[in-house]
């Protein structure tokens, strides 16, 4: 079974193997903007620890070396995968794979892939766009869209510090809730 939730041009795929991530109320999306409540769920894997989409695949399928060798997302392939957490990553390449299988936590977005805002801010796992990205002190976080992202570049460090204070928490909570 699959379905979508269209909400403000938000599209988001509902699969049996969905976890409820968090239910935000009018106050809380305008955080994101827009005012209208929504539901956000988002796909994880048995741990709880890695944002994967219905098929099992990390970060929407692109490849998490190339944000540090290129210097921008790039797509995977179904070619070059690693199991890794419980999540198939995708690489553009064996070169990346192996890069990624020699040390994973290296290559690895912060915060299992969800939005790093919304741990930080929202104490929430909020799905990402690979495209709205940052590689800060030699690693990867992640952001729901390129709005959020703007918001997150008001404050890395606070961000990042405030992310890093709520992600122990919120993992258990994904963790529980994917058990």
């Amino acid at each position: 079974m699959k379905a979508w939730l269209v909400q403000e041009g938000i599209e988001i795929m509902i699969t049996r193997r969905l976890v409820l991530i968090g239910v935000l109320g009018s106050t809380a999306v305008a955080g994101i903007g827009g005012g209208a409540a929504a539901f956000w769920f988002g796909d994880a894997d048995a741990s709880g620890a890695v944002f994967t989409d219905e098929d099992g695949v990390a970060i929407r399928g692109y490849d998490p070396v190339a944000y540090f060798t290129d210097g921008r997302p790039v797509e995977g392939s179904e070619a070059f995968t690693a199991e890794h957490l419980g999540a198939t990553w995708w690489f553009a390449s064996a070169e990346s794979r192996d890069r990624f299988a020699a040390d994973p936590e290296a290559y690895r977005p912060q915060y299992g892939g969800y939005c790093a805002w919304a741990v930080a801010e929202k104490n929430r796992a909020y799905p990402i766009d690979p495209a709205a990205w940052r590689v800060v002190d030699g690693k990867l976080y992640l952001n729901f869209n390129a709005d959020i992202q703007a918001k997150w570049e008001e404050d890395v460090p606070g961000f990042i510090t405030e992310a890093d204070r709520n992600w122990p928490g919120l993992q258990q909570q994904l963790q529980e809730a994917a058990s």
